[in-house]
């Protein structure tokens, strides 16, 4: 019997591939550690018997390709699919190759034989997904000019399977006109730009058939030039045109087949193991190393406002209570928020007992963030009407006030200059002119007012921008200084250096300083003012609470009045009105809002948000 010697019994010992070396005989001589571990060997005490004997479980057929491997030749074979006789379905992947002494004879075989069961299986569950699903790839390299397309890919465009095409003929399936013109401008774009796209079009088949596909591509852009296109291309024929269909009987929305990013995943109930598609770690935004294939990983995807929903109808489905059929949202690893559409159906035994739910997933954020953006902007339209309206009642109201004070004094003295036995004296005349210029200085000082009101929200969104509360704050006490300590007052700020707020940094400093202005202006007087300022953190707002000991609104009184133009609810010779108009005029400009808490004779505390 043939022998190794040391040096190479341990490099073979120690090597991590299933490594076996067989004599002419096919007794083992040696092998490695990795081989018992990959062929789950009882014990290592195998030296010396026949390979067959001691793996009784190998194919059989193997035994044709060993033998012709000790006539000299090599073997190798990327994955071989086998049916044991009880039934059982093995892969193996082999590389054999025979090993000779110093004569050129053959002493043996070195076999390399590795179960790839796992992962061939994985392959064909994924593959036939793609089939079901009538996905296909396709591949354009711009440097060579070639084209690839997947089988599947040519089976929607119903072309031979050794049918290369080219990018122009690519293009000439699309339906001629709007398809084609879109489907061009989308390839251009992406060729120019490395925009990609993600549509649903028709094509004219190679044997004349119209068909709905979904057409997915990228660009590969190096050094400014775009090498590749690439991306997928779904057969969406039967679901499109029964959607078409619906939508045409009976008005209403289907699935939404602008976000068909369709990602298809089976769960297995009683395993609880769940398979998912390509597709679906691309929704989810998760690599497919990192996801652990069982129902509590899909379960920490979803958001948690939405977990517990989702658990309960899945629950119901399994029970058969009510389909699957819902909407979520999932948290990306990076903590972007996506929303997602969920259908599945639920295969049951003989005896309605839960085998699988198989379902479909596909991303419906775009949808809901521009129904979002549209609740916004109608809210934002109803809010600028109003304000008009109030606006204009404002104008209206003050502007006449003026104008009828400004006629009866210059028509007082007009009238004292053409008639010769006007009574008024001197003095009077002298009244008449200080109160014209009082009430000219007045209707500047209105129409000042109104025109801040107006310049508020004017490009509003270009000077908006992350500004420090805290800066804000010292910047306001720093001007501030003298008056706070003439007053006596005593300040609190416990706002975090780190809090940072969207805003115009004229607009914040306004706020906060008609607040501080305010509590001193309408400060108790039987204490000195005490004012202090916190902030917390909540989502997407930082919240200010801004407190004094004043003397209070009574806001049942004029809780509705607080932030009208002109309106003033304590006797006070400064008071004239304009300061919380413009406050809440400012802050709801830069998508924030205030509120007001306040009991007569103790204080009041105003809160605002404002947007992070």
């Amino acid at each position: 019997m043939t022998t190794i010697n040391n040096s190479a019994h341990f490099l073979i010992k120690d090597n991590p591939a299933p490594l076996a070396i067989l004599d002419t005989e096919l007794k083992l001589l040696n092998h490695s550690d990795e081989w018992l571990n990959e062929h789950h060997a009882s014990t290592d005490l195998i030296d010396g018997q026949s390979f067959f004997d001691v793996f009784p479980e190998f194919p059989k057929e193997l035994i044709t390709v060993v033998e012709n491997c000790l006539k000299g030749k090599s073997d190798n074979n990327s994955g071989r699919k086998f049916i044991l006789p009880q039934g059982k379905i093995c892969w193996y992947r082999w590389k054999i190759n025979p090993w000779y002494d110093d004569y050129g004879n053959v002493q043996g075989l070195i076999v390399l034989l590795e179960n790839v069961t796992e992962e061939k299986i994985e392959e064909e569950l994924l593959l036939k997904a793609k089939k079901v699903a009538r996905i296909g790839g396709w591949e354009v390299d711009l440097i060579s000019s070639k084209v690839y397309w997947t089988a599947i890919t040519r089976e929607i465009h119903e072309v031979d399977s050794d049918y290369i095409p080219n990018l122009e003929e690519g293009i000439s399936f699309y339906k001629e006109g709007e398809d084609r013109d879109k489907i061009t401008f989308l390839v251009n774009e992406a060729m120019r730009n490395g925009k990609s796209w993600d549509t649903e079009l028709r094509i004219i088949t190679d044997k004349g058939n119209e068909v709905w596909v979904r057409a997915k591509g990228e660009a590969e852009i190096i050094n400014g030039k775009c090498v590749r296109l690439f991306g997928t291309f779904q057969d969406i024929d039967n679901t499109k045109k029964t959607d078409l269909k619906y939508r045409e009987v009976s008005q209403r929305l289907a699935i939404a087949t602008s976000a068909a990013g369709v990602g298809i995943w089976e769960y297995n109930i009683p395993e609880n193991s769940l398979i998912w598609d390509e597709n679906m770690y691309l929704l989810y935004g998760i690599k497919k190393k990192d996801f652990k294939g069982v129902y509590e990983a899909w379960e920490k995807a979803v958001h948690p406002d939405d977990k517990s929903r989702c658990q309960k109808e899945i629950e119901m489905a399994i029970s058969g209570e009510k389909e699957f059929d819902t909407e979520f949202r999932v948290v990306w690893p990076n903590q972007d928020i996506h929303f997602i559409k969920a259908k599945s159906i639920v295969l049951r035994d003989s005896k309605e007992n839960p085998l699988k739910m198989i379902g479909i997933n596909w991303d419906i954020t775009s949808i809901r963030e521009a129904e979002e953006k549209l609740k916004r902007l109608l809210k934002t339209t109803t809010d600028q009407n109003e304000g008009l309206s109030n606006f204009a009642h404002i104008v209206s109201h003050n502007l006449r006030s003026h104008s009828a004070n400004l006629s009866m004094l210059s028509g007082y003295l007009l009238k004292s200059e053409e008639s010769d036995d006007f009574a008024g004296s001197n003095e009077e005349k002298r009244d008449v002119t200080r109160m014209l210029g009082e009430a000219s200085e007045s209707l500047n000082e209105t129409i000042l007012h109104l025109n801040e009101v107006v310049q508020i929200r004017s490009d509003i969104s270009e000077k908006i921008k992350l500004v420090s509360l805290s800066d804000a704050i010292d910047r306001v006490l720093k001007n501030i200084g003298k008056l706070l300590k003439e007053n006596n007052a005593n300040c609190q700020i416990k706002v975090n250096k780190k809090h940072m707020v969207l805003a115009v940094p004229a607009y914040l400093d306004s706020i906060l300083l008609n607040l501080f202005t305010n509590s001193l202006k309408y400060s108790h007087p039987d204490r000195n003012p005490e004012i202090s300022i916190s902030a917390s953190k909540r989502k997407n707002l930082i919240i200010v609470k801004f407190r004094d000991n004043g003397l209070g609104i009574d806001l049942s009184r004029y809780g509705k009045k607080l932030f009208g133009m002109y309106k003033t609810f304590h006797r006070h010779k400064d008071a004239k009105g304009i300061g919380l108009f413009i406050t809440k005029n400012q802050i709801d400009a830069m998508g924030g809002r205030i509120g007001v808490e306040s009991i007569v004779g103790e204080g009041t505390e105003f809160l605002l948000y404002f947007k992070t």
